[in-house]
């Protein structure tokens, strides 16, 4: 199991960058930037290469709407030049009220543009000469669009590998289902184990019995916030506003995929009720009203012998990649965690 850290895109990036080398040496294998309406990620990205030498980076991820399937596949070969092969393209559909509200891109047919994204993103690193006639991207622009001067063109660099890994983030059935179909690695939000087979067994099974075996096992790789002790437990507190922000305020009623999720989880009352406090305005009693039972499941925050229990229940649901956010009040505490979950995802 590969331990992966996720950097916080709301400020003191460089600060934490600097502190990268330490959890390297502290033995985390893998970084995962964001990109949601802040900085771009591929910058920060660019920088962490330059700052590190054996640590993976990762998207986390970049929106399919927000560029083209070229640009998207010569950003993944320039960071994985860069960064000496240790590039992993993670993708996502993100949302309407992102896609539509800051880029001002219609948002339509998630599915079928990940798959075609997918697809023209591997011609270019095989540098084939980019000729694509899908549903919803045609590379060149066909005749009568256009100046009608375009013509396929092939990468010009020859990329460090012609297979990028690939990772989608999905958490609805079809989703999932394509996921694992086309992609290297799965990464879902509020990852629960004792959920998993039930909520998305059926999609999983769909999509690999058509999977190429040249991808190898699909990586499945589970989020959680990380602080291990006899005290901590009051740290799963932290998690309720970002709960309540993805169930209530990520999305319009019926156009919510977290609040799907929660509500499949069995939580459909609490996620009615936490969505309509959230878009009246009332966070914190959405908050408040976020299950303890589903914040203790989807986190390792408690003592060692708790966390190790989570870590074997993550790992016999599939989990190949556990992606942690340590909780620890300084540096040093913070790389403790990485050392000791390093450690028990070994056992």
């Amino acid at each position: 199991m590969r331990i992966g850290m996720a950097l916080n895109y709301s400020g003191g990036f460089k600060e934490t960058v600097a502190e990268l080398a330490d959890y390297e040496r502290a033995g985390l294998d893998i970084v995962f930037v964001a990109e949601a309406y802040s900085f771009d990620a591929v910058s920060q990205m660019g920088y962490i290469a330059a700052k590190t030498e054996r640590l993976q980076i990762a998207s986390g991820i970049l929106p399919i709407y927000s560029r083209t399937p070229t640009l998207l596949a010569m950003t993944a070969a320039g960071l994985d030049y860069v960064s000496d092969g240790r590039f992993t393209l993670g993708l996502g559909a993100s949302g309407p009220q992102v896609i539509e509200g800051f880029h001002g891109v219609p948002y339509t047919a998630p599915l079928g543009r990940t798959r075609e994204v997918i697809e023209i993103c591997r011609q270019v690193w095989r540098r084939e000469r980019v000729n694509f006639e899908g549903r919803h991207y045609t590379v060149p622009l066909p005749a009568g669009q256009g100046t009608g001067l375009g013509k396929p063109l092939k990468l010009i660099n020859h990329p460090v590998r012609t297979r990028i890994p690939i990772v989608v983030a999905a958490i609805g059935p079809k989703n999932v289902e394509l996921t694992a179909e086309v992609a290297e690695g799965w990464e879902p939000i509020f990852y629960v184990p004792e959920k998993a087979a039930d909520v998305w067994g059926p999609a999983l099974a769909a999509g690999k019995a058509r999977r190429d075996p040249e991808l190898g096992e699909l990586d499945v790789i589970a989020q959680a916030s990380l602080a291990i002790g006899d005290d901590v437990a009051g740290l799963l507190e932290f998690g309720r506003p970002m709960a309540a922000l993805y169930i209530g305020g990520m999305g319009a009623r019926g156009k919510n995929f977290y609040n799907d999720l929660a509500r499949r989880y069995g939580y459909e009352k609490e996620a009615e009720l936490i969505q309509d406090l959230y878009l009246e305005g009332r966070k914190e009693e959405a908050a408040a009203q976020v299950p303890a039972e589903l914040l203790e499941k989807m986190s390792l925050i408690g003592t060692e012998g708790f966390v190790r229990d989570r870590v074997r229940a993550l790992k016999e649901s599939g989990v190949t990649t556990l992606n942690v956010t340590p909780l620890g009040r300084t540096h040093e505490e913070r790389l403790r965690l990485i050392e000791t979950i390093k450690e028990i995802a070994a056992e």
